[in-house]
């Protein structure tokens, strides 16, 4: 297991790597002059000149890019922000934090409504419940997200006031723009975990288990339920690195200063060091997200913990 985890890390290298040059290159060519953005359009050209040496602007582009790299992997350095002067990891780690609280509670959300709704929808197949429970999932599918969390605002904030509308400050303005943000992921994973369910209680497995005289719900939490929850793990990462990548249209609704938020602003300001750590950040959540994923696997079935020896 950990010469598997090794491997994983190591495999995050060259992606990275990748990630850093794609995104490097695609600032170099954007159009448009970083030190008249942060500085101003009335800048004197000694100001703007001076900014361009301080930053290396007029360097060509492999001497930009192997700069970049190498104080990101000596130093631990990847740029200041050409707007606030700040270091970019810390402005980064600064909305991360706001932004890892929202995705956690988000989430705990969608997996404490999905799976048991998806599983329930499986036994009970073409009944009332179910039925109800699939119009919703689609519904909650194609809603966008901006305009369900302009409406939880309408209601609960402007005509209740039980919630605050915007900010990450306490508990209670944490439960709109989670609300929110769960929407999607609680039909996504209803909808995965009752089509996996179906697909594992037709199995021969099954249907021994029930004629040994298993009771129901042994059948389906330590039989079914295991062998189901593979594709709903799976699903359940890709949600989460979404989340983590800042889920910029609720950041932005709410007025949450997340990592989404960040790269908004930072793009257009053109602020490349942030928008490169921004993209660069988002690369290692998604890979860390699926290296868990891949380790949930072997927990849930042997047989994958056993193909990592």
């Amino acid at each position: 297991m950990i010469k598997y985890v090794a491997r994983r890390v190591l495999a995050l290298v060259p992606v990275l790597f990748g990630v850093a040059f794609i995104v490097f290159t695609l600032l170099y060519i954007t159009p448009g002059d970083p030190a008249k953005l942060a500085l101003g359009q009335q800048a004197t050209d000694e100001a703007l000149q001076e900014f361009r040496d301080r930053n290396g602007l007029d360097d060509p582009f492999l001497v930009q890019f192997g700069r970049y790299i190498s104080n990101a992997v000596f130093r631990g350095d990847i740029g200041r922000s050409y707007v606030t002067k700040r270091p970019v990891s810390s402005e980064i780690m600064d909305t991360f934090k706001v932004t890892l609280r929202l995705a956690v509670f988000s989430m705990a959300i969608s997996i404490v409504l999905g799976i048991p709704f998806g599983i329930i929808s499986a036994i009970k197949q073409y009944s009332i419940f179910d039925s109800i429970t699939m119009v919703l999932a689609l519904v909650g599918i194609s809603m966008p997200v901006f305009w369900l969390g302009l409406l939880l605002i309408l209601l609960f904030s402007v005509h209740l006031g039980w919630f605050p509308s915007s900010g990450m400050g306490s508990f209670a303005a944490m439960v709109l723009p989670s609300l929110s943000l769960s929407a999607q992921g609680v039909a996504i994973i209803t909808r995965m975990t009752r089509s996996s369910m179906l697909e594992v209680v037709r199995q021969d497995y099954i249907r021994t288990a029930r004629a040994k005289g298993q009771k129901e719900s042994v059948v389906i939490w330590r039989h079914a339920l295991p062998n189901a929850l593979i594709p709903v793990v799976t699903v359940i990462g890709i949600h989460f690195g979404y989340l983590l990548g800042g889920a910029v249209l609720t950041e932005s609704v709410f007025s949450i200063p997340g990592v989404g938020r960040l790269m908004v602003e930072a793009i257009k300001m053109r602020d490349y060091p942030i928008v490169q750590g921004g993209v660069l950040y988002i690369a290692i959540a998604y890979s860390l997200v699926n290296l868990l994923v891949d380790l949930v696997y072997g927990w849930i079935d042997p047989r994958i913990k056993a193909q990592y020896r």
